[in-house]
């Protein structure tokens, strides 16, 4: 799926901006989608129902220095009445909705539903309603669905398997659907591979990071094989919004679909450390993602971001409820199962890899998560990630050059200890984060996102996004014979 676009369309009040406005969004879908225009004009919602194609499109009319006006059109393509409907998006940080008409809107943090009014809510075949709003501040919708699916576009249900093959050339195309083979990773000519790739932050905090233009860099500029999508379940994450983090989880998968990268679903517990204290959230999360993205190769899910003061008998009777769950939906995807003290094995609470050699979880096609920041984590972790190497499937699903809070100064040589032991042993991994936030850990120079880039070359880039980025440059010579 191409992102759908914010622009002008052509009509005379706005005519004027039309060379100004071009802006990329990055789309929220409920659903496998059909490629976005990449004309002059709008933005796009699929259908509502199957008989009903709602679309919608945003065109800002006005344009001041401190904000703009916007009318938003609701149109019906299909054949039966539409009755009701409802547009979200999110608006970056510094933009708000200062006023709006013809519609009631409900607001969470950057996010916002507007729904009809009572006496514009039918839409009929080939009618159209609409609304408008003024937004104070300059940035432009993000993530818009209508009706729950996405603006580029959707299927007809949520749970339509994905039938786009992966572009000619990218990691999807080379390498096929994974398997976990003895202690490694395999593609599906039977060869260990070692992926390489990026984690998104928080997508509740810095969704204006995930962009058309950003994504297209990391595929094509940064070369990755992986795009780690974290959806938090606590700190404004999932629990404060199941669907809108769905969708917005789906639509990433999709995008980086789109792009041939693999997708890491990450399952972001954090706090509580207890992944039982979710167990319900995760069956809803996880059976909702793999319905709608069982048709494709690319996926690998892992359930259980980073457990910590709990036991691993604790947290392998967690895998071993969750797994079933996405095995009765994607009976092949490969899972990735969190370890205890943050990921690290057990041993940042004195442990060491030996619980989990001794006591698997009872599953097939399945890995073990390894986490750490070179600067705090040093020759102990080291060696337990060598060691559990050569017993048991580990992939390295976020690390960073700084310490253990993602900030501080990077340590470039301990790092590169990792990596040389990683690519000796084809431990695949994923370098947190792809965002612009205030810690070193973070990729981007603060504000680039808000920015729109430069996403491509070294001159937005931390340190820390200088020397990732190079390491990606250089890909995994995937075996194909």
């Amino acid at each position: 799926m191409t992102p759908a676009r914010f622009q002008l369309r052509p009509a005379a009040a706005a005519a004027a901006l039309a060379s100004a406005l071009l802006l990329a969004l990055t789309t929220a879908t409920a659903a496998p989608a059909a490629p976005a225009p990449t004309g002059a004009d709008a933005v796009t919602a699929g259908p509502a129902a199957a008989d009903a194609r709602v679309t919608a499109q945003i065109t800002r009319t006005t344009a001041w220095d401190t904000g703009y006006g916007a009318d938003v059109s609701i149109t019906n393509d299909g054949d039966a009445p539409a009755d009701g409907w409802t547009i979200e998006f999110d608006l970056p940080a510094g933009t708000t909705v200062a006023g709006h008409w013809s519609a009631t809107r409900t607001r969470q943090g950057q996010h916002y539903r507007f729904t009809n009014a009572s006496w514009n809510a039918t839409v009929a075949p080939g009618g159209r309603q609409s609304f408008g709003f003024n937004a104070t501040g300059t940035g432009l919708p993000l993530n818009c669905t209508v009706n729950g699916l996405p603006c580029a576009g959707g299927g007809s249900t949520p749970t339509d398997p994905p039938t786009d093959p992966p572009r000619a050339g990218t990691p999807v195309d080379l390498n096929g659907r994974l398997e976990v083979c003895g202690t490694r990773l395999c593609n599906e000519h039977g060869h260990p591979v070692q992926l390489r790739g990026m984690s998104t932050h928080g997508t509740q905090w810095y969704p204006q990071c995930l962009t058309d233009g950003s994504l297209d860099a990391l595929a094509k500029d940064w070369k990755a094989d992986v795009l780690r999508v974290s959806t938090y379940v606590q700190e404004g994450g999932y629990e404060t919004d199941p669907a809108h983090f769905t969708r917005l989880a789906d639509s990433l998968i999709r995008q980086a679909s789109d792009r041939g990268m693999y997708v890491i679903v990450d399952w972001h517990m954090l706090d509580p450390g207890d992944p039982m204290a979710n167990l319900d959230n995760a069956r809803k999360f996880f059976t909702d993602i793999a319905s709608r993205n069982k048709g494709r190769d690319n996926i690998l899910y892992e359930i259980a971001n980073e457990p910590s003061d709990v036991s691993w008998s604790r947290i392998k009777s967690y895998a071993e409820q969750i797994i079933p769950v996405i095995r009765g939906i994607d009976s092949d995807a490969p899972v990735l199962v969190g370890t205890r003290a943050w990921s690290s094995l057990g041993v940042s609470e004195g442990a060491d890899e030996s619980e989990v050699v001794n006591n698997p979880v009872d599953a097939s096609n399945i890995m073990y998560t390894f986490h750490f920041y070179a600067a705090s984590h040093r020759d102990e972790y080291l060696a337990a990630l060598s060691r559990a190497a050569d017993r048991i499937p580990l992939f390295v699903t976020e690390f960073g050059t700084q310490n253990y809070a993602g900030e501080g100064a990077d340590d470039f040589t301990m790092s590169q200890r990792y990596l040389d032991l990683m690519a000796d042993k084809k431990i695949s991994w994923v370098n947190w984060n792809f965002s612009d936030d205030h810690r070193s850990g973070a990729v981007f120079t603060t504000g680039t996102c808000d920015s729109g880039g430069p996403w491509t070359g070294t001159s937005s880039l931390k340190p820390a996004g200088v020397w990732i980025r190079d390491h990606l440059r250089t890909p995994d010579n995937f075996p194909t014979g």
